[in-house]
């Protein structure tokens, strides 16, 4: 299914969610903790953890679904809150740290395999996210190779670089350069063959 997701509740959301569904186009809401307005929100800050902030996520998963969203997402909000909205709506819901009383589950892959192992990245690894492995070291030991090779430039070798312009083509490149005034890039070019 092509959609798109569109975070947060307020009411130029739920506006904006009704006119995109009305253009074709199929949009899962998204509440609760919203990453793209972490700024706004003043950092990773769970949601639903209140009365009112509480009312706020079912209301808006309601007015969401009144808009034509197939599906809500609801992320960082506790057990019962996450449990009255999917009870509350005819639609799917989908929890990131949200419980388990949710219609699916999803988790962010990076979170999940363990990829970000930098110690800066540590103090923001989700609470809720269990994981199943820690590809971070041989990502990391990946990359510094990578970078080692690129560095002393045996990365990318002509085995790396499989795309080829016939000679004559080659040729023809040259003198288009030289005509457009860059004969410094025919330097550069003729160097690749």
């Amino acid at each position: 299914m092509d959609a798109i997701k569109l975070e947060g509740g307020a009411p130029s959301r739920i506006t904006a969610a009704k006119a995109i569904v009305e253009a074709g186009i199929a949009v899962m809401g998204h509440v609760g903790l919203t990453p793209q307005a972490i700024s706004v929100l003043g950092g990773f800050r769970p949601q639903g953890r209140n009365i009112d902030s509480a009312v706020k996520v079912v209301e808006t998963s309601m007015a969401l679904q009144e808009a034509g969203c197939f599906a809500v997402v609801l992320e960082c909000v506790p057990p019962p809150v996450a449990a009255a909205a999917t009870s509350a709506l005819q639609i799917p819901t989908i929890g990131i740290g949200a419980g388990p009383f949710c219609s699916g589950q999803v988790l962010v892959y990076h979170d999940l395999l363990g990829m970000l192992q930098h110690p800066h990245h540590a103090k923001v690894t989700p609470k809720f996210c269990k994981q199943y492995a820690r590809v971070g070291d041989v990502v990391n030991k990946a990359l510094l190779e990578y970078r080692e090779e690129v560095m002393n430039g045996s990365f990318p070798s002509s085995a790396y670089s499989p795309y080829k312009i016939s000679a004559g083509d080659l040729d023809g490149f040259m003198g288009s350069l030289q005509k457009m005034g860059l004969e410094r890039c025919c330097i550069c070019s003729s160097q690749c063959c």
